[in-house]
């Protein structure tokens, strides 16, 4: 039953995802892909889209496949599966925080976990990239207009603090790279 699976599809994610959306998304890409529920180049579309609507990334990544899959219910049980682990935990380490956070092992569990989440952040946008930059649709050949988008963009983003002083605003680099979308890539109907 569709509604089984995406229930505990998304239970998984919620339950092992550490470190917020980004340190999710392999979690989500493992459970989406094997299931069957989109395809790599689908899940990449969407993560972009959710990273430019509001929200939690992670819940709004539930909340599509489930529409997807089984409609307004498939959305609700997927959306409430992948967020109740993180419910739950709220609340009883809200119960102890206070106390837990100052106890040395405590700390040094989270110190732990600061550089390995960055490592899965660094993964996952590395292995974006490369799939953007070499998609199966070039025939093993590097796509120069994705190519040129990451540099423009990056220009931007790294840039822009050292010609103006200031960082360039995340809404404008959305701005800026939805506008490239479509100077590069043009409409397609």
């Amino acid at each position: 039953m569709i509604y089984l699976a995406l229930f505990f599809g998304f239970l998984k994610v919620g339950c092992f995802s550490f470190g917020g959306a980004y340190g999710a998304i392999p979690l989500i890409r493992d459970v989406v892909l094997s299931q069957g529920w989109l395809t790599d180049d689908e899940l990449t579309g969407m993560i972009a889209v959710s990273e430019c609507t509001p929200g939690p990334i992670m819940v709004n990544l539930a909340t599509y496949v489930g529409s997807s899959q089984a409609g307004l219910p498939g959305a609700v049980v997927a959306t409430l599966a992948v967020i109740l682990p993180s419910f739950l935990m709220i609340l009883l380490i809200m119960a102890v925080w206070k106390r837990l956070l100052k106890k040395p092992y405590v700390q040094a569990v989270l110190s732990g976990l600061k550089p390995c989440m960055i490592g899965i952040i660094l993964a996952t946008g590395v292995s974006m990239v490369i799939h953007n930059l070499f998609s199966a649709g070039h025939k093993g050949g590097m796509d120069m207009q994705m190519a040129a988008m990451m540099a423009v963009l990056a220009f931007l983003m790294f840039g822009a603090k050292r010609i103006t002083g200031k960082n360039f605003s995340p809404i404008m680099l959305i701005a800026v790279a939805a506008l490239l979308g479509v100077l590069f890539c043009g409409v397609q109907e």
